[in-house]
């Protein structure tokens, strides 16, 4: 259906889960893509089996010359920015009783300050583009409940959640067209999930097959990437879109 022809998309964390499925679909789709990863071996495979139409960039998204390098390459590359997804994260297990100051700060590192920097730059390079752009911020359910369990990136994702909002106002007021918004899934079936929960078994769980399956198919938070990169969404700024199956208002 071409929804993203002639758009030029950096996806974070596309080497697995749910930026690999992000970046296959948003090729398929018409999209030029920009792969980062800090795993080159899978990077470069899956920039291989797009084609032509990916790059790869290895990129460590708390870094910010990481950052200044990445967009540029892009530029170089294929000329132009228009769609950035935030994707990428960390995910360790500890409440705050268990969690160090130095793991809180690792994560905030990775999930908060790599988010803030990837806006910042990509802003950077879509203000003068003379067609839309979009940010999309990869959260989660836990910034708007809270998982006891996961303090760490319970407490980032809070912060992406706000940043996405700081960011969408921003850019409606400055009268650059560049839209941001937040998608909050719940249990997503990705090779970090199965690290956490490695009993847990896809096929009992349905994933891909049952509509109302406890945890969801990468592809599922794919197609509403989709919707928010392409111009179908134009009118969408600053939401925040959960991709839960109820699970959140069903423990209400």
């Amino acid at each position: 259906m071409n929804r993203v022809a002639n758009k030029v998309a950096l996806v974070t964390g596309a080497a697995s889960g749910v930026g690999r499925a992000d970046a296959l679909l948003l090729a398929a789709e018409g999209a030029r893509v920009v792969l980062t990863d800090i795993d080159e071996d899978a990077g470069r495979a899956l920039a291989r089996e797009i084609g032509d139409a990916a790059l790869f960039v290895r990129h460590d998204i708390a870094d910010e010359d990481g950052w200044r390098q990445a967009v540029a390459s892009t530029l170089d590359c294929f000329g132009r920015l228009d769609v950035l997804v935030n994707n990428a994260a960390i995910c360790p297990v500890g409440s705050i009783e268990d969690t160090s100051l130095d793991t809180w700060r690792r994560v905030m590192r990775t999930n908060a300050d790599g988010y803030f920097l990837g806006c910042k730059y990509a802003i950077g390079a879509m203000k003068g583009n003379d067609t839309p752009g979009s940010i999309v911020m990869m959260s989660s359910v836990a910034a708007l409940g809270g998982l006891p369990m996961m303090c760490a990136y319970t407490g980032s994702k809070g912060a992406v959640t706000a940043l996405a909002r700081s960011v969408a106002v921003h850019c409606k007021h400055s009268g650059y067209r560049i839209r941001c918004n937040s998608i909050h899934p719940d249990g997503i079936w990705t090779p970090m999930t199965q690290a956490l929960m490695p009993d847990l078994d896809p096929a009992a769980l349905g994933i891909g097959s049952d509509p109302m399956a406890r945890m969801c198919d990468p592809r599922d938070v794919a197609n509403l990437v989709l919707f928010l990169a392409s111009d179908e969404s134009r009118f969408v700024n600053g939401a925040e879109l959960r991709i839960d199956n109820a699970q959140l208002v069903s423990s209400l």
